[in-house]
């Protein structure tokens, strides 16, 4: 008889934590049974939702990690013992998957880590309409799931491997096809643009959709090896890297992503590659968007420059930036966008251009970015430097410790968040005064953000996905911004 497991004591027991992003953890402990209970898991809360019955199909894709295709696998089996067809979408951005899913009305499969380094994976579900959010997470975590006999071993992997699923392409045709119908001919004419390829899974639909834009490109740094590019804590060999390939190639633009190319990396014309929020607020401006939503840690020339008619802060999450856009279109805005700080960008409403639409895509999105910040420069006639040196000078700088468990970070901050909010200034100026001196406000909103008389800001919160402790900086120079996140760096690796 199948053992059932509640997937909250799934999550202790296998040490695979399951949050809004879908199961994530070390690939060593995504076994086959785990990432099998997960998608059953999805595919229970479907049908009590009314999304999936009869003869469903489900979507299924990765990204390049080496544990992604033995995981497709355990996620494909759950599908098809349910009695539902996988639509195997091969290796594609995720939100060419979603996209895809969102077209034709079908719930997805992505397996991806994002920016992890390779040892870990992990698996995003997304329902017809998108991707989950915080109440089918907590329906999702109630699951009581289970396995049939004999198809596990005693270490969780299957006794006789699946055979892999038929690939078929049309996702990532749709996809290449939402850009190159919607953007004017030729449009990147003229333009001269590096390619970062890493590992990501849509280094190739990068060339494609810029090539067939019109762009001269040149692929640079192709890696057979997966490369943790995280887009919200640059690597100092992707700085350096950037600006030497701009000086020897001349290029206007380099742009490149994360592993599964939903956050989007987008340099200058120098190499000098650009905050994820300021990339945000270029893009938003060039689909004239009247209202954006962005977590409460996002650079705040957002408001300063003055740009947007509503501004929508909410807690750090792509769910809690969709329910600021959901929120925006109630209100009645037509032309609603959101981002994070890593710089993916979604798309709420449909948006008219030139005679022509562009659907509605709201989950994280990299390639956008690097279209939009193109074309705003063309349409400006100005280089992106000019660009980013237009917007109030704020600037950001992040970075995280590694291997901080979340409980840990969270004792940490407890001593500046107590029931008195005078006993708590005093406690945060004990810590951070002498360096950034006196407190003017302090958001709870989501983690812990300070900001100083100065208009500094120490922004200190735990990830919700991994074991990392991130701190975020802004300030009035990019230099003083990152000098202040290495002060923070410091104190908090003292709290280990």
């Amino acid at each position: 008889m199948a053992k059932s497991i509640k997937v909250e004591d799934l999550m202790a027991q296998s040490g695979v934590k399951f949050g809004t992003s879908g199961a994530r953890g070390l690939a060593a402990e995504m076994t086959d049974e785990v990432c099998y209970l997960y998608t059953a898991a999805f595919i229970q809360h479907l049908e009590k939702m009314g999304e999936l019955k009869g003869e469903g199909a489900m979507a299924v894709g990765g990204d390049l990690r080496p544990s992604t295709d033995r995981i497709i696998r355990a996620a494909a089996r759950a599908v098809s013992d349910r009695g539902y067809t996988s639509v195997g979408c091969g290796r594609l951005p995720t939100p060419a998957l979603a996209y895809y899913g969102l077209v034709h009305g079908m719930p997805t499969v992505m397996v991806t880590g994002s920016h992890i380094p390779d040892d870990r994976n992990g698996i995003k579900y997304t329902r017809k309409a998108g991707e989950i959010l915080k109440a089918d997470e907590a329906a999702m975590k109630q699951e009581t799931v289970a396995a049939p006999d004999g198809l596990f071993d005693q270490d969780g992997m299957f006794i006789k491997t699946p055979a892999p699923l038929e690939e078929d392409r049309r996702a990532e045709e749709m996809y290449v096809a939402r850009h190159l119908d919607f953007f004017p001919e030729n449009c990147l004419d003229g333009k001269r643009i590096g390619v970062y390829q890493h590992s990501a899974v849509g280094r190739e639909l990068m060339m494609e959709i810029l090539t067939g834009l019109g762009a001269e490109v040149e692929p640079l740094g192709f890696s057979s090896v997966f490369v943790p590019v995280d887009t919200e804590a640059i690597r100092p060999e992707d700085v350096k890297a950037a600006r030497e390939w701009a000086g020897g190639y001349g290029f206007d633009a380099i742009v490149s992503t994360d592993g599964d190319t939903d956050r989007p990396l987008v340099s200058d014309e120098t190499g000098k590659w650009l905050r994820g929020d300021v990339a945000g607020i270029l893009t938003a401006a060039y689909f004239g968007a009247d209202g954006v939503a962005t977590p409460v840690s996002c650079n705040t020339a957002l408001e300063k420059c003055g740009w947007f008619e509503s501004v929508y802060r909410t807690r750090i999450g792509s769910p809690y930036v969709i329910e600021g856009m959901q929120q925006a279109l109630v209100a009645g805005k037509h032309r609603v966008v959101g981002y994070e700080a890593n710089g993916g960008f979604l798309i709420a409403s449909d948006i008219s251009q030139n005679g022509k639409t562009l659907r509605a895509l709201p989950t994280r999105d990299a390639i956008i970015v690097h279209l939009a910040i193109l074309l705003l420069s063309i349409e400006k006639k100005k280089k992106i430097s000019e660009l980013t040196s237009e917007l109030p000078q704020r600037f950001t700088h992040s970075n995280r410790l590694k291997d901080f468990p979340t409980g840990k970070s969270l004792e940490a901050m407890k001593g500046f968040r107590g029931s008195d909010a005078e006993k708590d200034r005093q406690a945060i100026e004990a810590v951070f005064g002498s360096y950034f001196g006196q407190v003017s406000t302090v958001d709870n909103t989501d983690g812990l953000r300070i900001t100083f008389e100065s208009s500094e800001v120490v922004h200190l919160r735990p990830s919700g996905n991994a074991p990392e402790f991130r701190c975020y900086n802004e300030a009035h120079t990019a230099e003083r911004a990152e000098e202040m996140n290495g002060i923070c760096m410091k104190i908090m690796a003292g709290w280990r």
